[in-house]
């Protein structure tokens, strides 16, 4: 008897609804953008991270700069001549 209350409790579970059998073949999916329109050049998604990107490796590239200018010793002789007037004022 427990065995086919069982079986029967499985196939119910089993059942669909007749109003959700098809649901999962009926879902709405995104569609596919139509290729012969050409690119929307209107829509901006990703580009802040892009623009992101670009300042992050414009500002790696002139601390490289900056500090192989920084690293010369006619620099650091410069800035050194500058602190030393600047204390030595008064």
């Amino acid at each position: 008897m427990t065995a086919t209350l069982h079986a029967e409790i499985r196939d119910q579970r089993h059942q669909r609804h007749p109003e959700h059998q098809d649901r999962h073949l009926t879902q709405d999916l995104p569609s596919a953008p139509d290729l012969r329109r050409g690119p929307d050049w209107g829509d901006e998604t990703g580009a802040q991270t892009a623009e992101y990107g670009i300042v992050t490796l414009a500002a790696v590239g002139f601390a490289g700069v900056f500090a192989v200018i920084l690293a010369g010793a006619d620099v650091q002789g410069l800035l050194l001549d500058i602190v030393k007037n600047a204390l030595s004022f008064g």
